[in-house]
């Protein structure tokens, strides 16, 4: 009985202990006017399932479209997941594609009257791999051998890409005018854009780069591609609008070519002008160091971005030192200069002479942006001591290596809190030296 009796009581503690299913968990969110329920269903699988529905959305119509179009074409968490001047580039990335785009239909039309063909989609196809299977590769393996100088000055060769897309899109505007010579003009047009795509496309990630802020680097390049489209597309469509109204003759393209061009370039010029390059070349290097020497101040790439020259980039800065550097080390130094040199800059991987207004410096193989750092800080504070007539020029780089050792600490410090890579110098294809001391 008392078996039973526990038996029972264990039965009624078991049906004591059960509990009804559980019910799912409600609860809603309200972010910027709109309200969405979100329940959690306990019982589903890997520990339960949150579904969300939206309940209210009282935003008007016009922000409804806006946050739609962001979250199509713009990275996750914009403005906040970007860098400086991302809204700048992007707005002129459009206007280059739109421009770009209108001109490419209007080329391709003169390519094909410039043939003898009637504008249907089989002939445009045939005429286009014709080209682009002979003298467009041409191009594109020439600028294919410049990749390092690329790195170096990705703006200013994105700007000569769109340049050369240009020049290349004249020559197919123009090809009408002389159809006997038609495989040669159109061939000459397309070796140009060979050259330009490989130049876009080689300068496509730095620039990317240069923006991401979060670590979104992908994001941000399939948002930039998806604008890039859009905007394609679009001028694709005014571009055949184009063609068969004003552009119909080959004096319409001869007038809209030029305008459409220069909007174009312009689009492209103001896009590299905001982009805020953040690695060290010979340029930027010089800029930090010229504004470090004149206010104690070191600036930041979005702080230099709209001061560096996209049409000479290897201009000298004279508050900088007059630096030039990647010069083979037999054109710059005698032998005997070599030996004196490396006594005055021990464990450095860097020389520095100074020859007339100018000072030549050349690299050691491994070294980084730090070092060229170092040897253009050397190179300004030498020129200053000159300049104000501190002693002889030997007497001056010495007393300008020994400035340098005292504030380079709290100089590259403030260079990497500025944002600034100082692990790698770019310097294109310059020449660098190697010895077994620095080995």
């Amino acid at each position: 009985m008392n078996i039973l009796a526990r038996i029972r009581g264990g039965g009624d503690r078991a049906a004591a202990t059960e509990r009804p299913p559980p019910q799912p968990e409600f609860w809603v969110e309200i972010s910027e006017s709109v309200s969405r329920l979100c329940s959690v269903d306990a019982a589903g699988s890997g520990g339960g399932r949150i579904s969300v529905k939206v309940i209210q959305d009282s935003r008007p119509i016009h922000d409804k479209v806006v946050d739609s179009f962001l979250n199509k074409f713009f990275p996750s968490g914009y403005p906040y997941s970007v860098n400086e001047g991302y809204l700048t580039y992007t707005k002129f990335r459009a206007l280059q594609h739109f421009s770009s785009a209108m001109l490419h239909v209007l080329s391709t039309q003169s390519l094909l009257f410039a043939a003898g063909l009637r504008p249907t989609p089989a002939q445009a196809t045939a005429v286009s791999w014709i080209l682009k299977d002979g003298m467009q590769h041409a191009g594109k393996l020439i600028c294919s051998s410049m990749g390092a100088r690329m790195d170096s000055e990705p703006k200013s060769w994105r700007i000569l890409a769109d340049v050369l897309y240009d020049l290349g899109t004249a020559l197919e505007f123009v090809s009408p005018l002389c159809p006997q010579l038609f495989l040669e003009v159109a061939g000459l047009g397309n070796f140009a854009k060979g050259m330009a795509v490989v130049a876009a496309r080689a300068t496509r990630l730095p620039i990317y780069s240069s923006f991401a802020k979060e670590g979104n680097l992908s994001d941000l390049f399939a948002k930039g591609e998806a604008i890039s489209t859009l905007f394609n597309v679009m001028g694709i469509g005014a571009g055949i609008g184009l063609a068969s109204t004003v552009c119909s003759t080959t004096q319409g393209k001869l007038i809209a070519g030029p305008l459409l061009s220069a909007v174009h370039i312009y689009g492209v010029v103001q896009e590299m002008r905001a982009t805020p390059v953040n690695t060290l070349n010979p340029q930027r290097t010089a800029m930090i160091v010229a504004d470090f020497v004149k206010s104690g101040k070191v600036s930041s790439p979005a702080e230099l971005r709209y001061r560096e020259d996209l049409l000479f980039p290897n201009r000298l800065i004279e508050e900088a030192g007059s630096v030039k550097i990647g010069q083979p080390l037999r054109r710059v130094l005698s032998p005997g200069l070599v030996e004196q040199l490396r006594a005055t800059f021990p464990n450095e991987k860097l020389l520095l002479n100074q020859k007339s207004n100018k000072t030549y410096m050349v690299l050691e193989q491994s070294a980084s942006g730090e070092d060229a750092l170092r040897g253009w800080l050397v190179a300004a504070f030498a020129s200053e001591m000159e300049r104000s007539g501190m002693g002889s020029r030997d007497a001056a780089l010495n007393e300008a290596y020994e400035k340098m050792d005292r504030v380079f600490p709290t100089f590259v410090s403030e260079v990497r809190s500025r944002g600034w890579y100082t692990d790698q110098f770019l310097d294109g294809n310059g020449s660098r030296i190697a010895f077994a001391k620095f080995q």
